[in-house]
């Protein structure tokens, strides 16, 4: 039951009787279950999920699954964001660091503060692994998103991310961040001005 995600529909384990595939699919369908502590067991194997997929299919399908599928229980969605932070050699590399930036952004809007903050550390880790270049192309416009939430908590997150993007982006780009963060300074709430 629920949505189909990666190891799903044709070529899944045991449609193409491929064995080697079965725990794989157990381990998706565990992502899936009503069960926390199932769904929790499965996230912390995230990275052999990934491994079994490839490159390829961790990008184009675990990735949007796992994405679309952002609103279960904060002990999960904590371990969700510590995983991803790992993530870079799971999706290819550098090169294809912006893949985790999603999920890692869906979860630092969500209320829970501790999960908010385990996807801002996630997302400053992957950050450096990001070429100046990929920085102004996708991790920038993840910040400026996050600044201009409508929530309290993608601003609060925003707060933990400006440092990270500012000393390596052009002129032009600090001068957005600037207004950016002067603009949070100013925030109506408390929480956000205090980050």
């Amino acid at each position: 039951a629920g949505a189909a995600g990666p190891g799903t529909g044709p070529g899944a384990a045991g449609g193409d009787g491929d064995d080697s595939l079965y725990p794989i699919a157990v381990l998706i369908d565990e992502l899936r279950n009503e069960d926390v502590q199932l769904r929790l067991n499965s996230i912390k194997k995230l990275s052999t999920i990934a491994l079994a997929l490839g490159v390829e299919r961790t990008r184009t399908e675990l990735l949007p699954f796992l994405t679309d599928t952002i609103y279960d229980e904060d002990e999960v969605l904590l371990a969700l964001a510590e995983q991803l932070g790992n993530f870079t050699g799971l999706v290819g590399g550098p090169d294809f660091a912006h893949c985790l930036l999603p999920p890692l952004e869906s979860l630092a809007t969500v209320e829970e503060t501790v999960v908010r903050d385990k996807a801002v550390e996630s997302l400053r880790q992957i950050s450096q692994e990001h070429t100046s270049v990929a920085l102004e192309a996708h991790f920038v416009p993840l910040v400026k998103r996050l600044a201009s939430g409508d929530w309290f908590t993608s601003r609060t997150s925003a707060c933990g991310l400006f440092s990270v993007c500012y000393p390596r982006a052009s002129s032009a780009v600090k001068a957005e961040i600037r207004q950016h963060f002067r603009s949070l300074c100013s925030d109506d709430t408390p929480m956000v001005r205090r980050a």
